[in-house]
């Protein structure tokens, strides 16, 4: 019997694949993290956005863009690896190393530090894919930030591969690698005051 060999699937480009992230609704965020797929992801909930707005708030002295010194921090930003695209949560440029970053959308320059907040929906390709794509790729430094469990935990790219070398949790004081500055933890998973409705009258 002729057995027919079988065509090796094309895999699509970069380009072709981000076109299709382009066309993607406004709400939704894409990156290819495999390649040659497109994987896609809502809007995180209001704990992962508070977590974030509050570890950015806590960074800000370091940001250039708002008068800091050392760093140029971004926020859902995509930054293209090669054949990958990842939206870090946050991401950290050094400023001796770019004095100044290009108005490129995607960034092809490798952050320094990545940080990503952890949600149920995200925190899988989070370690799974994120870090070890993160470590390969040259990031030193990435946090994963947990709402839930109040804790941080700090990878450094040893050999290409993610290893943890320190965690935090709850209301501590400490100092997390790549930044030299004390961050209290404590203030980070406040949750945001929600006005009393006054009761109707009789």
């Amino acid at each position: 019997m002729l057995t027919v060999p079988s065509v090796p699937r094309r895999i699509p480009t970069f380009d072709e694949l981000y076109r299709e992230i382009e066309r993607l609704p406004e709400h939704v965020t894409g990156q290819i993290l495999v390649p040659g797929v497109v994987s896609t992801m809502s809007r995180p909930g209001a704990a992962h956005h508070n977590v974030l707005a509050l570890c950015g708030r806590a960074l800000e002295g370091f940001d250039e863009l708002l008068g800091g010194h050392g760093w140029w921090i971004r926020k859902e930003f995509e930054v293209r690896f090669g054949d990958r695209l990842a939206v870090p949560d946050l991401a950290g440029w050094r400023a001796d190393e770019h004095p100044e970053l290009p108005d490129d959308n995607p960034l092809c320059i490798v952050p320094a530090w990545c940080a990503e907040v952890l949600s149920p929906s995200t925190a899988s390709d989070d370690r799974t894919l994120k870090l070890p794509l993160y470590a390969s790729s040259g990031v030193v430094h990435t946090w994963l930030v947990d709402p839930e469990l109040r804790t941080v935990e700090v990878y450094e790219s040893i050999g290409g591969r993610p290893t943890l070398v320190a965690t935090a949790r709850d209301t501590a004081v400490v100092r997390l690698p790549p930044f030299d500055m004390e961050l209290t933890l404590g203030t980070w998973w406040k949750r945001p005051m929600v006005p009393a409705v006054a009761a109707p009258g009789p």
